[in-house]
């Protein structure tokens, strides 16, 4: 058996958290569940909340993982692939169901909110979506035996989900269908990262210059946007940080011969 071969049970697991969001809605407990999360949160400082959501935006995700275009492009390349099936999948399912956002249903000040008030394009929450697209593209492109410890990584998926809630941005049921919808963008993502060959991802290939280039354009990016909340400046700098430095190593390499 393949060492990274995906079982299929794992195509129905995101099964269960879009049907949970399913109970919620239609049980009459979407404000409910809600305001519960989105109270319990503020518990914890605004920049905890903020800082998770950034891992969940396209670029910001990018840029943390871009060292593996050194360390592990087939990951990266799953996550990228991944990310681009959840580009595709949020803004239709959004304008598909069309559902409005707390702040367009709930009375101003009857729950905490973050930045600017949002309205419209709720379901599902683009940023879980992501951010568990990213997290099952990289458990499934390791192998079998490496993947127990990597369970964390959809434990800080739920954590940005969670962010959605306390910012005041989402319902549940967005998180909840934005996890299932991401889980299958992953699977998709890390099924057909697989059949690369190991020469493409060589630094001297086409494909690892094309992800270079991409993060020389996230730098101009995450210095003209700011990605959700003031309060990730600071991130995105520390994105840049970590993009340059990639970029001197990868470039270096150019400059190595192969035998």
């Amino acid at each position: 058996m393949d060492k990274k071969a995906i079982p299929t049970i794992a195509w129905f697991i995101p099964v269960i958290p879009i049907a949970l969001a399913a109970a919620i809605y239609f049980g009459d407990v979407q404000s409910s569940s809600f305001l519960f999360i989105n109270q319990f949160t503020q518990l914890l400082p605004d920049t905890v909340w903020a800082w998770l959501t950034f891992f969940g935006n396209g670029w910001g995700v990018f840029a943390m993982a871009f060292p593996l275009l050194m360390l592990a492009p087939r990951l990266l390349t799953a996550g990228i692939i991944s990310g681009a099936f959840a580009s595709i999948a949020s803004p239709t399912l959004k304008s598909l169901f069309d559902l409005p956002r707390p702040a367009g249903i709930l009375l101003d000040g009857s729950f905490y909110r973050i930045g600017e008030p949002l309205l419209n394009r709720a379901l599902p929450s683009g940023h879980t979506l992501t951010a568990f697209a990213i997290a099952s593209a990289l458990y499934f492109s390791v192998d079998q035996s490496k993947r127990r410890p990597m369970l964390l990584i959809f434990v800080f998926a739920t954590l940005i989900g969670l962010s959605r809630n306390a910012v005041g941005a989402h319902w549940l049921t967005d998180v909840l269908a934005g996890a299932g919808v991401g889980m299958w963008c992953g699977l998709i993502g890390a099924m057909l990262g697989q059949h690369l060959s190991d020469s493409r991802l060589r630094p001297k290939s086409l494909w690892p210059r094309v992800i270079a280039i991409a993060g020389a354009l996230s730098i101009y990016v995450h210095l003209t946007q700011i990605m959700d909340h003031e309060l990730n400046i600071p991130l995105q700098y520390a994105s840049i940080a970590i993009i340059l430095m990639t970029l001197v190593v990868f470039i270096k390499a150019q400059f190595i011969k192969t035998k």
